[in-house]
């Protein structure tokens, strides 16, 4: 993989005298700095996988309590389990499966208790872990095997069909798999040397716009962001995390891999379900943390039965924007829990979050630079370098920053600039050092805090008879946070209606980014060049929305 992709160089942050300690602002060289202090890393040269990293955090002995509860099943298991099934799956892999440094394993599963060993084990032996959404169609699945061409896929009864043929599978519910957690190893396979610089995890992304792209992420992304997260753990009482998002998904993904390292217990729902199976767990194990989406705070805040939730110490919020009025009702509803809203994405990794209380406050902002990360805030049409309170295009670099993405060197160059990687999204600092998010350049729509793409569904939108020219937009939901709003010019003498443009779309993708409204108009606003203007489209949304 390595040998065919072109990806850029990152420098290292360099450490500014003149940091004002308030703003985090560098006047000299026009950068926010981080407030928290510094962390030591690691030296990047140093061999080190993120799975070595992750267990040389845990205490001796071993935690005694679960390392992970399915909370559909009632199974757990432990921690001196999890870290057994590691090496006999690490060293099945590379005997019996024949897997080595490089390849990449293509994961299509639901939640199951056995997929952190599987996640652990891969990034031990240097195997790149690529997940995919197990409700992705066979057509969205293939363009996935085409950017991240894996050797081996771990699959399950009901979702191995759905890969194009020709990837190798392995069964999850098969005798073959369980018999490589208690595998022993008859010859000794030399270990191939793991370096922090190498790929660990390929993420799929549409990046600031267009169609889905592979986001290649290095041991040192997961180790940098993990060690802030230790740098400030608590040590006194035991901590119990549910995690409410899927474990492919790359909040979900960073949050199983660094509660584990933090010797956490981690509660993950194998049956998937809803906001109610999430609280019921949340009531069940006495969990401490969560991580939420926004419409879960949402429907938190509004839940119309009683919640036993005194153990709850804190919320994570991230994914998506989390509306101000939503977040004040929620902290009126549970006044002694931490709502901590956090930003980041595939591409970065976690940007910014908050760590207490009186963070917490600032229920607009999306919290503080995490710990050695660097930010640039560029007016996007003179390219000048703003300060304080002024918006502009945030642009990011430090240790947590994906190395590239994969065969596309096209949006590598459209993504990075001179090492800096621009985010898409305009926001300010304030005078604390607080970032504020003001609106995206990026076309994506966030659906429950996963990304739909508009440019996927305008293209299949040009096969659909009786469309003449299509555009999608985001359009604001309470409870989803946006869905996809579809705007339909007909061609001469059709009568398309809006449920056939919903249901021909609904058959080709994941539940997920179906078109949840149709508009038909005469035309597309568009500029001279041809692009979209998706302003005009968002008050034409509105302005039609109110009229109903």
């Amino acid at each position: 993989m390595e040998e065919r992709v072109v990806f850029p160089t990152l420098p290292s942050p360099s450490p500014s005298p003149s940091v004002d300690p308030r703003s985090g602002f560098a006047a000299a060289s026009r950068t926010f700095h981080s407030l928290r202090p510094p962390l030591p890393l690691p030296p990047p040269d140093r061999p080190l996988s993120f799975a070595s990293y992750a267990i040389s955090l845990l205490p001796s002995p071993l935690p005694s309590v679960p390392a992970v509860i399915d909370a559909a099943t009632g199974d757990s298991i432990s921690f001196s389990d999890l870290i057994s099934q590691v090496r006999s799956l690490a060293a099945a892999l590379r005997s019996d499966a024949g897997l080595t440094k490089g390849h990449v394993a293509f994961i299509l599963a639901p939640t199951r208790l056995d997929i952190p060993s599987l996640y652990l084990a891969l990034l031990s032996i240097g195997v790149v872990v690529s997940a995919a959404n197990p409700l992705s169609t066979p057509h969205e699945l293939a363009r996935l095997v085409d950017l991240s061409k894996p050797c081996i896929a771990f699959v399950t009864s009901d979702t191995a069909a759905k890969l194009p043929r020709g990837v190798a599978t392995i069964l999850l519910d098969s005798p073959r798999f369980r018999s490589y957690l208690k595998y022993e190893a008859r010859e000794v396979v030399p270990e191939e040397e793991v370096g922090q610089l190498d790929v660990a995890v390929i993420q799929y992304s549409s990046g600031t716009t267009g169609m889905v792209k592979a986001a290649a992420l290095t041991h040192q992304n997961f180790i940098a962001m993990t060690a802030g997260f230790h740098a400030i753990r608590g040590r006194d009482q035991r901590k119990v995390t549910l995690i409410g998002a899927p474990l492919f998904h790359s909040m979900g993904f960073f949050f199983l891999l660094k509660g584990l390292a933090l010797g956490e217990t981690i509660v993950v729902l194998g049956g998937g379900g809803g906001v109610k199976e999430m609280l019921r767990a949340a009531e069940k194990y006495r969990v401490t943390a969560m991580t939420a989406s926004p419409p879960v705070v949402v429907a938190m805040a509004r839940w119309p039965e009683r919640l036993d939730l005194k153990t709850l110490e804190n919320v994570t919020s991230g994914g998506a924007p989390l509306p101000e009025a939503a977040a004040k009702r929620f902290m009126a509803r549970f006044p002694g829990v931490e709502l901590r809203q956090g930003y980041g994405s595939t591409e970065a990794g976690g940007i910014s979050r908050m760590i207490d209380h009186e963070e917490c406050r600032q229920v607009r902002s999306v919290g503080r630079l995490s710990q050695n990360v660097e930010a640039k805030v560029v007016d996007t049409a003179t390219g000048e370098t703003l300060s304080v309170g002024q918006p502009g295009e945030l642009w990011l670099r430090g240790p947590s920053i994906m190395k590239g993405y994969v065969g596309n060197d096209e949006a590598n160059a459209a993504t990075f600039n001179s090492g800096w990687l621009k985010t898409g999204d305009i926001c300010y600092f304030d005078q604390d050092g607080f970032l504020y998010i003001v609106d995206r350049l990026k076309e994506l729509i966030k659906y429950k805090a996963y990304q739909v793409p508009p440019a996927e569904l305008e293209h299949l939108l040009q096969f659909l008879p009786g469309v003449a020219d299509a555009a999608v937009i985001p359009y604001p939901d309470e409870e989803a946070g946006q869905i996809p709003m579809a705007f339909i010019v007909r061609q001469q003498g059709s009568n398309l209606s809006e449920i056939e443009v919903m249901n021909f779309i609904a058959k080709q993708v994941a539940p997920y980014k179906k078109i949840r409204k149709v508009v038909f108009i005469n035309s597309i606003p568009k500029t001279p060049s041809g692009k979209i203007l998706r302003g005009e489209l968002r008050k034409h949304a509105v302005s039609s929305m109110s009229k109903l």
